[in-house]
């Protein structure tokens, strides 16, 4: 379910975890350089596209990881928005996207790995794999609905012990932590997602420059994305994808990468104001 990464021996990572970092950094650091006013134009969001974004997906999904390909995608996105599209580039990029769609999702299709197009399948109908991925789905829906209100109590769960719901640890700890803590609990951890994210977006609207406004929002954009997937796929409304819960799935690289993100949000909110 999800990509292990390289291992050394005594240690194992995951290089495009880091990646993402580096990504954000250089793609904020590229838009601050520019003289464009604020506003792209159509060779300029092309030539960044081809630069920055198409030739890292194309390797990472050869891993294959389509999770975080999908997350630099989205980083692009948000940081290039917050930069500022001319709006003529913004509505014939939207029109070309929707005419494109409909020629090109066969191709798409036909691409991608068998995995991954059950998944979306299992997303549709997720009786199509009873016996795979559809079993995790249901029995991430029926772990989350076990919990209650209250939930059972902190290590007094049946599903993840009990091994009903496989990867319990990686990309669906949220489930058991909903059936430990319930509702009540679910929404606390909820509010301080969302507590986080507007500290990063606050972050980003204060930064004293353009290349710590556009990093900042691109790290927040970056945890809005991960914390968005892992919860819609958990309980069953986004397919399955190799996207850890900031903080709570287990893997070294992803605490690494989520801690290096919030301590660049801390370095830019500190030097928020100009040095004497």
């Amino acid at each position: 379910m999800y990509y292990h990464g390289k291992g050394l021996g005594f240690v194992s990572f995951q290089p495009s975890e880091i990646f993402k970092i580096f990504f954000t950094i250089a793609l904020a650091r590229y838009l601050s350089d520019i003289d464009t006013e604020g506003n792209l134009n159509m060779i300029e969001l092309v030539k960044l596209f081809a630069v920055f974004l198409l030739i890292p997906m194309a390797l990472i999904m050869k891993q294959p990881d389509l999770g975080t390909s999908l997350i630099l995608l989205f980083i692009f996105g948000a940081v290039v928005l917050v930069f500022g599209i001319k709006k003529k580039v913004l509505i014939l990029m939207i029109t070309i996207s929707l005419i494109s769609f409909f020629f090109i999702k066969d191709i798409v299709w036909y691409g991608l790995k068998d995995y991954q197009k059950n998944r979306i399948k299992v997303l549709i109908d997720p009786d199509v794999d009873r016996q795979g991925l559809g079993y995790q789905v249901r029995q991430s829906k029926i772990t989350i609905g076990s919990g209650g209100l209250q939930g059972k109590g902190y290590l007094k769960g049946t599903q993840g012990p009990l091994r009903f719901l496989p990867e319990k640890h990686t990309d669906f700890i949220f489930p058991i932590f909903a059936e430990e803590w319930g509702f009540f609990g679910s929404f606390a951890l909820f509010f301080l997602y969302f507590a986080l994210l507007i500290r990063g977006i606050d972050t980003a609207v204060k930064a004293r420059d353009t290349f710590g406004k556009l990093l900042a929002f691109g790290i927040t954009s970056m945890l809005f994305f991960y914390f968005t997937i892992n919860i819609g796929m958990t309980i069953g409304v986004m397919p399955v994808v190799g996207v850890p819960l900031p903080f709570m799935s287990y893997g070294g690289t992803s605490f690494l990468t989520n801690y290096l993100a919030i301590g660049i949000l801390i370095n830019i909110r500190s030097r928020r104001f100009p040095l004497m």
